[in-house]
């Protein structure tokens, strides 16, 4: 697989798998921090809403590999250049990746179930992109212009051959 560089997408198929959402090849567990957030946001604030999320995690998952997330209506330049920043890559995900998270949601937003027909587009982002069986261990925190969360997924490694 080719390596990947800060604020590159991977596409959905990717990013449900280990290899991909692990930039040090690590498999195993995983984060995905999932975003939401609205035209004004800036890279600055992503940048600093993803740094207090993350900041938030307990000491046994903080050093696991990362990766930002969000839904194909949210791909613009300022994600791009808060994953810059944060060295992060990023998980573009179709709306339709989301389904399935929603018995997961803990923190539903009206705004995004008016706009997007979503409980909450970064928590549903960070569980689809986590993965099956992901859990939040961040529920969504909200600034003026944008909301994340942050899932885990445990997969198991693979078997010594």
């Amino acid at each position: 697989m080719a390596r990947r560089h800060a604020g590159d997408a991977v596409d959905l198929g990717e990013a449900v798998s280990a290899d991909a959402l692990s930039p040090d090849g690590r498999r195993g567990a995983r984060l995905a921090v999932g975003l939401g957030f609205r035209k004004a946001a800036t890279a600055e604030t992503l940048a600093a809403l993803v740094g207090d999320a993350l900041a938030r995690l307990s000491g046994d998952v903080a050093g696991l590999p990362v990766t930002l997330a969000t839904i194909a209506e949210k791909d613009r330049p300022a994600l791009r250049a808060a994953a810059g920043r944060l060295g992060l890559p990023v998980a573009i995900l179709p709306k339709s990746a989301l389904a399935g998270t929603e018995d997961r949601i803990t923190v539903a937003s009206g705004a995004a179930r008016a706009c997007l027909g979503i409980p909450s587009v970064a928590e549903a982002a960070a569980l689809a992109a986590a993965g099956p069986g992901a859990r939040l261990v961040v529920a969504r925190i909200a600034v003026a212009d944008a909301t994340c969360a942050i899932a885990l997924s445990e997969l198991p490694a693979p078997e010594a051959t």
